[in-house]
Parts: structure tokens; C-alpha cells; sequence
């Protein structure tokens, strides 16, 4: 099955493609580009696979959460892809990416994801990884210095991995029942694994948890 990636949740934006069981992964860039750099890297990569357009059999993008700009960029592209191929869309969010990443990288136990949200927080979801990927609740929006006080204080051993914990890796790496597995973007190679046996999606809702930027700045404004 030949099948497309796209990961937009970061300031990364990286591609991935599966075509006769051979994967084929990349980031494009790490600044926030993902207007610039998306289409083009597509092509690019869809070229190097000796690949046209119209033999992709399913396309996968990440819902988030994530940044909200590049979240759009990435989920407006899947779909129009997918639509204008006549060809399946499945979804993916980047923190079960970052467990599926740390399950096959044999990280066992629990695992906290953390991807950064800006404005001082972080998006979390906790995970058990044992024989498989086991989602513990549901994805929140928290401060990272809560949540290093909350495991901290628990005594239960953790493993922290993603962006946020980068940006805040002094506070992660400080909780002493604690380990970090260090990955900035949410593995795209998983997303193309899900991707194979995930039922599509009919209706694609991004993972936002919260208004964007632009919103809550012009919010600030207006109560000042």
C-alpha cells in the first residue's frame, strides 16, 4: 500500500511515505514554514519514491494537538489530497505518535507526552506502554511546572517525552522518580504504520484544546 504522512502539529514539518513495505521519512524544516515547505516537499518526496500523486492509496495527517496555524496548513493539504485523489484519510494525534515512537524505542511503563503549546503551557496525555500503546484519559492543556510538581510529589516513576519537555527540560529533568526520552516531532513512521490497518475518517476535527493565538491576544486587548 502506498500511503502519505503529514505532520504539521510542531514548529517541525515533516512527511513520511510507505510504498512496497519500504518507509521513507523527512523533515523539511524546523521553523514554522509549513506553507512554504509543504507542498514542495510532497512532490519532492513522491519523486524520489518514483511515485505519482494519483498512486497514493491513503493519505495520514496529524490532528494534533498542536500549534494552531500549522495545524491547518497540514490538515487542509491532507484533505484536499485525499478528495481530489478519491482516496482514504485517516487520522492521527501527535501524542499517541510520540508513545507509539517511545513504545519502539522499548520505552516501558508510563509515559507522559508533552508537546508544546506556547504561551506557557503544554498539551499532555498519559500512556502505559507495555505489550501495547495504552491511552490513560484524555489529552489536556496544563502548566509544565504543574505537572512536574504532580509527578514530583507522586513518586511514581515516569517517562516525559516531546517538544515540551525540550523547551522545558530543566524542570522535566529535574523530577527525581523521572526519565526523559527525548523526540521533537511526533514519528511520522508511526503515523504511516496506524495508517495501514486505521479505519478512515469521514469527518476530520482537529485536536485544538484551546482558541488560537491570534484569539486569545485580541481577547487580552479587548479586556484591557
Amino acid at each position: 500500500m502506498n500511503i502519505l504522512a503529514i505532520e504539521t502539529a510542531t514548529p517541525y514539518c515533516a512527511l513520511g511515505i510507505v510504498t512496497n513495505g519500504h518507509y521513507l521519512s523527512r523533515v523539511l524544516d524546523d521553523s514554522r514554514r509549513h506553507t512554504e515547505v509543504l507542498a514542495p516537499g510532497i512532490e519532492a518526496m513522491l519523486a524520489e519514491c518514483a511515485l505519482a500523486a494519483r498512486d497514493l492509496e491513503r493519505v495520514v495527517v496529524d490532528v494534533g494537538p498542536g500549534l494552531f496555524t500549522g495545524l491547518r496548513v497540514g490538515i487542509a493539504s491532507a484533505i484536499g489530497l485525499a478528495e481530489g485523489l478519491g482516496c482514504p484519510l485517516v487520522t492521527v494525534s501527535s501524542l499517541e505518535l510520540l508513545a507509539h515512537g517511545a513504545h519502539r524505542a522499548h520505552v516501558h511503563g508510563t509515559l507522559l507526552c508533552c508537546v508544546d503549546g506556547r504561551r506557557g503551557e503544554v498539551f499532555v496525555q498519559r500512556f502505559t506502554l507495555d505489550d501495547d500503546v495504552t491511552p490513560v484519559g484524555a489529552p489536556e492543556v496544563l502548566a509544565p511546572r504543574s505537572v512536574v510538581i504532580e509527578w514530583a510529589t507522586s513518586g511514581a516513576p515516569v517517562t516525559f517525552s516531546g517538544d515540551g519537555v525540550t523547551r522545558y527540560f530543566r524542570d522535566f529533568n529535574a523530577v527525581p522518580n523521572g526519565e526523559v526520552f527525548e523526540q521533537n516531532v511526533p514519528p511520522v513512521d508511526e503515523a504511516l504504520r496506524l495508517a495501514e490497518t486505521r479505519e478512515p475518517s469521514s469527518h476530520v476535527v482537529p485536536l485544538y484544546l484551546r482558541e488560537a493565538d491570534a484569539v486569545a491576544n485580541f481577547d487580552t486587548r479587548i479586556r484591557q
